[in-house]
């Protein structure tokens, strides 16, 4: 028997521009939505302005489930469209 555990796709993105890290750090945690979290947020400073532009993207980490299957084709069959086997191991 074969264990997996598997969760949703999904991404994010928001675009923001700030005068220091901080101030992208906290406009990227105001446009956190539940259930995702930061994955990059490359910064780049803006030519001619002290001011600084990020572009954030955010995956999804929630709903995590276990399916099981005798092999690994029939488990690989059970992944429902738009999920991600995250893991995978004998009971």
């Amino acid at each position: 028997m074969l264990i997996a555990l598997i969760r949703p796709l999904g991404t994010a993105t928001a675009d923001v521009v700030g005068t220091s890290l901080e101030d992208v750090r906290t406009q990227l945690a105001a446009h956190a939505q539940p259930g995702f979290d930061l994955a990059s947020a490359p910064v780049r400073m803006l030519k001619g302005e002290a001011k600084m532009e990020a572009t954030g993207t955010f995956r999804r980490v929630d709903g995590v489930e276990q399916i099981e299957a005798e092999d690994m084709a029939s488990l690989e069959a059970k992944v429902p469209e738009g999920w991600q086997m995250l893991s995978v191991w004998r009971a």
